[in-house]
């Protein structure tokens, strides 16, 4: 077999040398390149299974060797210092496979190498396996709103990356489906796809489900754990509710990151791991991290590819399609037959502000369904809970005499918005944030609690219009 090559694309020939020497003592071939006109020249004559690039060249930026880079392109490694972090990040949203922290220990280098160029190879063995094309339907989602749509680009996008995925958004979006929907659709898909529930386990068992422990490391630890991080070798690992995380265990994850390496509780030995992360919260990171709850250095290193989920309230036409998709799968499961949504039951369905999002809307198609007696779906909302997120946006809206409308009206009562006329939704959307966050003296928390969102949504709507 072939020995691969490498390309390390580095201006400090001391550092060049010792990766070259490290590489070629495991079996690689080694090109060099001290400038981004050489290392141009070497991808146009050569074949790289992979390439390591210092960003700071003498005669340019190495980003835009990211930005020019095309299919056959070797699996980018970015070596970057402590103080250039964001243009390591940026190189992964690029498509870099990877990024190391200067000095990197050998050890790092070569597990990292050798996991760029395993997927190299895979992909060069195997067809592309395609994703689901149709609009309504994408790894376990079902939606064809533009909000959806946004998020299926990114998971393509993203998908062969070992880039950390950070996944926000409200308690029943679908944070859990997004990470399997990531794995499904890599290169990893043959292996492991984990899932650890960070909130669900307590303080002084998380960390030997996260990395595992040895044979007599603590009280009950009656055999060897190999842990979650072993377990999902040469996959996926999500971490859900990672704000939930205690401090101290967030160092540890933190180290793992920066390393790649694992250390059983109760073991001197540390090993490498290869795996990729995915992690997910519905509380806002911002203000964990202000609150002194989440490490920000850790955050910036999960925080690679960001990926917000829309509330189901948020996502238009998709309610009703999820709600008929949802019933038939629900009503084939409790064996009752085909069933149909009464028209009743889509009014409340479309009315509603579903604060539980698709998780509430499942719960409450799987009542409707084993209580009905025929084969008619009646939906029962909570008295007073439709239409609250309507009122709340309508409350933000300043009448024709300039009066606000009452938050506490009664029922969806018909509002005079003449004064909206001409105004586009973008525009109106605009209008009803800045009024909620004028309201509450510029507390972005509190607005969005009052608009039902996720403060996330408004902190990207504000960076977008400040832009």
């Amino acid at each position: 077999m072939a020995k691969p090559n490498v390309l390390i694309i580095e201006d400090s020939p001391s550092l060049a040398l010792g990766y070259a020497a490290q590489l070629e003592e495991a079996g690689y071939l080694v090109t060099l390149a001290a400038t981004l006109a050489e290392a141009r020249e070497a991808l146009s004559s050569g074949t790289f299974a992979a390439a390591l690039l210092d960003l700071q060249l003498p005669d340019g930026d190495g980003l835009t060797l990211l930005e020019a880079r095309t299919e056959d392109a070797p699996a980018f490694i970015v070596i970057t210092s402590d103080g250039s972090l964001s243009r390591a990040i940026a190189a992964m949203r690029l498509g870099a496979f990877d990024f190391l922290v200067k000095p990197v220990s050998g050890t790092r280098l070569l597990s990292t190498i050798r996991s760029a160029v395993d997927q190299v190879q895979a992909a060069h063995k195997q067809a592309p396996k395609g994703l689901p094309k149709d609009d309504e339907r994408f790894h376990g989602f079902i939606g064809r709103s533009l909000a959806m749509q946004q998020v299926y680009r990114t998971i393509e996008q993203v998908a062969n990356s070992r880039a950390a995925v950070f996944v926000t958004g409200e308690s029943g979006t679908g944070k859990e489906v997004t990470a399997e929907a990531l794995h499904a659709a890599s290169r990893r898909s043959s292996r492991a796809f984990v899932a650890i529930n960070c909130g669900a386990i307590p303080e002084n068992l998380l960390e030997s489900e996260l990395f595992g422990h040895v044979k007599g490391a603590f009280t009950g630890a009656v055999e060897n754990r190999i842990g979650a991080a072993k377990a999902a070798d040469g996959g996926t690992l999500f971490l859900d509710e990672i704000c939930e995380m205690e401090l101290k265990l967030q160092v540890k994850l933190l180290r793992f990151l920066q390393t790649g390496l694992i250390q059983q509780v109760g073991s001197s030995r540390a090993e490498p791991v290869d795996v990729r992360i995915v992690c997910a919260t519905n509380r806002d990171p911002f203000r964990e991290i202000s609150e002194g709850r989440f490490r920000e250095d850790l955050f910036y290193r999960l925080n690679v590819i960001p990926l917000h989920l829309p509330a189901l309230r948020e996502r238009g036409g998709d309610i009703l399609l999820l709600a008929e998709r949802l019933a038939a799968s629900i009503a084939r499961e409790e064996g009752r037959g085909e069933m149909e949504l009464s028209n009743a039951s889509r009014a409340q369905i479309l009315a509603h502000a579903w604060p539980g999002n698709v998780r509430e809307l499942q719960n409450s198609l799987r009542r409707a369904i084993v209580t009905a007696l025929g084969n008619e779906i009646e939906i029962d909302i909570p008295h007073g809970t439709a239409g609250r997120t309507a009122r709340a946006a309508l409350a933000t809206f300043p009448s024709p005499q300039g009066m606000p409308v009452p938050a506490d009206m009664q029922g969806l009562a018909p509002v005079n918005l003449s004064g909206l006329e001409g105004l586009t939704l973008a525009e109106v959307e605009r209008m009803v944030i800045e009024a909620a966050i004028e309201r509450q003296n510029g507390n972005i928390t509190q607005a969005a609690k009052s608009l039902a969102v996720n403060p996330s949504t408004i902190y990207r709507k504000l960076e977008k219009w400040n832009s």
